[in-house]
């Protein structure tokens, strides 16, 4: 009999070759023979014992309003909610048994507490089908186990980790107690606890048996109508192109026959990728081996919680009265050819990989140093860029959806999405904010790159368990898109951000430059570790929840802007024009506020979805007609516009305008010139000074108001400016075409430098902002939050008659009164706060914190969330002003004020260039 410590030694003591980077595999791709029921954690799986048969187990319908493909967690979860919001004509295709592929293997592990509101939201619904509605549908048990829940904190920073997640569980209603090591061992007696920091103990966390609950899934869906036909690969998928160019998903063609559709859902894990092709849509998902060991029998193990040690990156499942170990390591192995006859078979276990486990579980369960290993599970798993699954309608054909890439977290995350993909299949966006999971979330340009697929994969692999912080960024896959600042910004000290692919600045280290370098997959695969790494180095002082030691250089680029003069690279914006014939009816139903005010006007705006939730947030330019004069304006006959986005969500919005274009057959073009042009944003009380002697214009209040944009010449070249601000100041933006960036740069800081004109980035921007009370989209502006909501009113052109998307939605919670809304929150305490935080009125939780950061100017923590009325009354200005307020930031509460309008600058003076 094997035994876990000796497996340890084993691997130690062998002397072995080093191994060609990144691809390391065992000597066999996957075994041979279907694997022993032994093997894996359950009493059974759905795999037939003869042998798989030769057709499909029912016959195929001619048509199907949507049909799912891969009969996994989410492809079962995903057609049990079709049926079950009565869309009953779908059907669900899996090319072998359902489980197979690696479903059937999975840990079946459910944690209810994570790191997001929204995957909070998601688990608590995957654990009330599998718990409770499906028994009460169907009168079959799914295999749930409620045994708890218990994390490993072996420092400080994790524990405050954990307090985080208490304090936004308690929010949901969510029971979850920080137990001393103490109390630890008292709750898990075979545990070690001397190194132990503290733990989080959530009681109703569990275990999930995938046979078990795919059955019961199927079985609910099928007695709604539902058609689940097994042993029927899927060969091919047929799109159509219609009239306006639109491509559709047309038909889904087998070996015994072909279903037309108009709607399918890619549901196929590992094989995705494979299944996108079919139908030229982009999959970037990547495949590795993901392993587990299971234990023999453990004298006390019984009825004890699942445990996640983070620090040491281990997992140990309840299995009975044995343990299933696994976990995420440094050096994963890459399943390079992926093949279709994988099914219910296994890889072989590499031990050099997998012992690190071994070590971390019984460093932490001693007894297993002499437990022996009743089976090893090594299955393939499909993993992703952000370790976070992909979802929603392809970009490149109408009516493919996605629902794959899980990252090994498909069964418990498997309810909640798999609800929300139906409600995006049949109402066109999902119910809940889903962006963290939209394919859409993705730049085109990056979603066939094998590199970065590759590397930003490994690395959230790698860094799966690690802690969680607020301004942690990747370091694989850097340097992908680079506007034409970067490097002279480089040189200057510049620390950068990551988003969407470009590189943005963060803030300005003032020592010596902090490059970006190629990914070192953290020294696996033999390949060589980076030394002397500056910019890992800043990134490593960001690892706190408490101020980072850069504070006071964030708050010098702050006050910098509000008492002088800044500079902003905002090039990464996303830079679109709008024209064509039905350009202004397109634009009076995109966009909530009126943009069709004279040429030359800027205006801010909202893009709703047909709930009325926010798709967008962005300004919308109106050109004069004329000539073309790219990339400063497009050629235009009638009605032409500018838009400028926040570049983070650029393909999301392109894509969000596109559809709906082609929904409301609007005969417009959309054209993207964001690499084409750098943008700088000039701000502060002296901005005006510095660019008078920049820009051949007037820049006096009368010539130049607020809200308005001309080209102009700058050093001599031509640039669109804007006076607009995303900080609160008087100040412009510079929409410069590319060749031209850098010499209005250099006139702009040569004409500022008698005034101390400073570069600064989007730590800065962040603070600045929520300081004036301006909304970040996917922070405190999300599509599940109207504008009304968001306290953005203003931006919606209610008082007219002009009708636009989601217009009704509004008028009708207008006249019902809002039922959540959006406060400003400051605390005088001296801490930082990041959101997440729970919001307490009179002492019950009504809410969290979406957005906080340290108003430098007002010197106070200040915070934005959304909160609800305990009794499900409208939340009324009254119902604010008449509550004491607390904020609970890992576990501690302090004081809270709470404000209608943010503090700083309430009467908008600053902006118009009023400075008393």
């Amino acid at each position: 009999m094997a035994f876990l410590g000796s497996a340890v030694r084993r691997v130690v003591s062998a002397v072995r070759p080093p191994l060609s980077p990144l691809c390391r595999t065992t000597t066999r791709s996957y075994s041979s023979e279907p694997t022993k029921e032994k093997s894996v954690p359950y009493e059974k799986t759905l795999k037939q014992a003869d042998g798989v048969s030769s057709g499909p187990t029912k016959p195929l319908p001619r048509s199907a309003d949507v049909v799912v493909i891969g009969g996994g967690s989410l492809g079962c979860q995903t057609i049990y909610h079709l049926a079950k919001m009565g869309l009953t004509n779908v059907v669900l295709l899996e090319r072998d048994r359902l489980t197979a592929g690696t479903t059937w293997h999975t840990a079946g592990l459910l944690w209810q507490l994570r790191p997001s509101d929204v995957e909070v939201e998601l688990l608590a619904h995957t654990r009330n089908v599998i718990s409770k509605d499906l028994e009460e549908e169907t009168g079959l048990h799914t295999g749930w186990i409620q045994n708890g829940g218990l994390f490993i904190a072996s420092n400080k920073q994790r524990l405050d980790e954990y307090k985080r997640l208490m304090s936004l569980g308690k929010v949901y209603g969510i029971e979850s107690h920080v137990l001393s090591p103490a109390e630890t061992k008292d709750l898990y007696p075979l545990m070690n606890v001397d190194d132990l920091y503290g733990t989080l103990y959530v009681p109703k966390d569990g275990t999930m048996d995938p046979a078990g609950t795919c059955t019961t899934l199927t079985r609910a869906a099928s007695a709604r109508g539902a058609t689940v036909i097994e042993n029927c690969p899927v060969t091919g998928i047929q799109v159509r192109t219609d009239d306006f160019g639109m491509k559709k998903v047309k038909a889904v063609e087998t070996p015994h026959g072909t279903i037309e559709t108009p709607c399918v859902v890619n549901c196929a894990g590992v094989w995705a990728a494979k299944l996108g092709e079919m139908a030229g849509v982009k999959v970037p998902l990547i495949a590795m081996h993901h392993a587990y060991v299971v234990t023999e029998r453990i004298e006390g193990i019984q009825n004890m919680p699942n445990v996640r040690d983070h620090d040491a990156s281990v997992y140990l499942r309840l299995q009975g009265d044995a343990l299933s170990v696994g976990g995420y390591e440094q050096n994963p192995i890459f399943w390079e050819e992926v093949s279709d006859k994988f099914a219910f078979s296994l890889f072989d276990l590499d031990w050099d990989v997998f012992t690190q486990h071994i070590e971390g579980a019984i460093n932490r369960v001693p007894a297993l140093e002499q437990t022996g290993i009743k089976s090893t599970v090594c299955g393939p798993e499909s993993f992703t860029a952000d370790h976070k699954p992909l979802m929603g309608e392809a970009p490149e054909v109408r009516g493919f959806f996605l629902g794959c890439g899980f990252n090994s977290a498909g069964m418990m995350l498997g309810g909640g999405c798999g609800r929300e993909l139906a409600h995006w299949i049949i109402h066109g966006r999902p119910e809940k904010d889903m962006y963290g999971y939209d394919i859409r979330r993705f730049h085109h340009s990056l979603t066939d790159n094998q590199r970065w697929i590759r590397e930003r994969s490994h690395e959230s692999y790698a860094k799966n368990y690690s802690v969680v912080f607020p301004f942690d960024e990747p370091l694989a896959s850097r340097n992908m898109r680079k506007d034409p600042f970067h490097q002279v910004l480089t040189e200057q000290g510049c620390v950068f951000q990551e988003r969407h692919g470009w590189e943005r600045p963060g803030w300005f280290n003032k020592s010596k430059p902090a490059p970006v370098k190629d990914y070192d997959y953290y020294g696996a695969y033999d390949i060589k570790k980076n030394v002397n790494y500056k910019y890992n180095e800043l990134l490593g002082k960001e690892y706190t929840f408490d101020f980072p030691p850069h504070h006071d250089v964030i708050k010098s680029e702050c006050l910098s802007c509000r008492n002088g003069v800044a500079v902003f690279d905002m090039s990464y914006f996303g830079k679109f024009y709008l024209t064509g014939p039905d350009a202004k009816k397109a634009a009076d139903w995109l966009f909530t506020a009126d943009v069709n005010k004279k040429p030359g006007s800027t205006v801010y705006t909202c893009m709703l979805n047909k709930r009325g939730g926010a798709e967008a947030d962005l300004t919308v330019s109106r050109l004069e007609p004329g000539s073309a004069n790219l990339p400063l304006a497009p050629e235009s006959n009638g009605e032409a516009y500018y838009l400028a986005i926040g570049g983070g969500v650029a393909e999301h919005n392109w894509n969000h305008i596109r559809t709906v274009l082609q929904d409301q057959g609007f005969r417009c073009q959309l054209t993207d010139y964001s690499e084409d042009m750098g943008m700088i944003s000039i701000q502060g009380p002296k901005s005006r000074e510095v660019l008078q002697e920049v820009l051949e214009a007037d820049l006096s209040n009368e010539a130049f108001p607020f809200s308005s944009h001309k080209v102009v010449k700058a050093a001599g070249h031509q640039v669109r400016a804007m006076r607009l601000s995303f900080v609160g100041e008087l100040g412009w933006e510079l929409h410069i075409p590319r060749d031209s960036c850098l010499p209005v740069y250099q006139a702009v800081m040569a004409a500022g430098a008698k005034h101390s004109i400073i570069n600064s980035g989007y730590r800065a921007i962040d603070s600045l902002s929520i300081e004036k009370g301006y909304r970040h989209w996917h922070a405190d502006l999300r599509p599940d939050d109207t504008p009304l909501e968001a306290g953005l009113a203003f931006t919606c052109k209610l008082k007219s008659s002009i009708p636009f998307q989601g217009r009704d939605r509004l008028e009708k919670q207008k006249e019902e009164g809002l039922r959540r809304r959006i406060v400003c929150f400051t605390i005088d305490e001296k801490v930082p706060m990041f959101g997440l935080e729970a919001i307490f009125r009179n002492g019950v939780p009504i809410g969290h914190l979406r957005r906080s950061d340290y108003g430098f100017f007002i010197d106070k923590t200040i915070a934005y969330g959304y909160i609800r009325n305990p009794d499900g009354g409208v939340v009324s200005a009254d119902f604010i002003k008449s509550g004491e307020f607390t904020l609970e930031r890992m576990g501690v509460t302090y004081k809270a004020k709470a404000h209608l309008k943010s503090p700083f600058d309430p009467e908008n003076k600053r902006v118009k260039g009023i400075y008393a």
